[in-house]
Formats: C-alpha cells, structure tokens, sequence
C-alpha cells in the first residue's frame, strides 16, 4: 500500500469551489491510477473522478462532469480535485484511492483501488 493524506474539505455555499490535495508519502512507480471517491450519509462510496498516473487518461462521474476537473503533479506526488459549482448535493467525505493493479483503466469500482486516505469532509450549504 502507499499511504494517502487528503486535505483541502471545509464549508462552502453552494456555488462556490473548493480544492482538494491528495499527498502520497511513499514511492509512486507503483501506482497506475489516482482517483477521488465520496460517501455520503447512509449512501454508498461513489467514484468521482480518476487520472492515470501518466496523465493520459481522465474519467469523471456524469454527475461532476464538466464542474469538477482531476490532475496530478508527478514532481510534488500530489493529486488534486478541482471542484466548482459545487451543489448541496456534492456534500459528503472525499476520499482519495491508489490503484496498482497494473491497469491501464481508470475503475469506477472501488474494489479496484488497493490505498485509501482517511477522507475530507465537503459541506455544501444551500
């Protein structure tokens, strides 16, 4: 596993933005893809959105494409979500995830993702 520290969560009204980070600790050779995923109270943890490591590939929910925007800096090991528009409805606990499975796809599935952070909390007040 490589470790995973999210930040960057906080209260926003709706319609404003917010940036997340994702820090990982450890070696990054191993890693095929990054993605952030959200749970919310008594909902199931849904994907959001998910970068290749090589950059060469962005897969986004339907629900955040278009507001949300994935990238990565290689050099600082970071991940971020980009997050504007931002609706009541994207309230919930962020949560960044390494997959190393030797993909070349971007996974929706959260089975596929072997490192979890600990989560950020995202409020959206309407």
């Amino acid at each position: 596993q490589v470790q995973l520290v999210e930040s960057g969560g906080g209260l926003v009204q709706a319609g404003g933005s917010l940036r997340l980070s994702c820090a990982i600790s450890q070696r990054t050779d191993s890693i095929d893809v990054m993605a952030w995923f959200r749970q919310a109270p008594g909902k199931e943890r849904e994907f959001v959105a998910g970068i290749r490591w090589d950059g060469a590939r962005t897969r986004y929910a339907d629900s955040v494409l278009g507001r949300f925007t994935i990238s990565r800096d290689n050099a600082k090991n970071t991940v971020f979500l980009q997050m504007d528009s931002l609706k009541f409805e994207d309230t919930a606990v962020y949560y960044c995830a390494a997959d190393r499975s030797y993909t070349v796809a971007v996974h929706t599935f959260s089975g596929h993702y072997d490192s979890w952070g600990q989560g950020t909390q995202v409020t959206v007040s309407s």
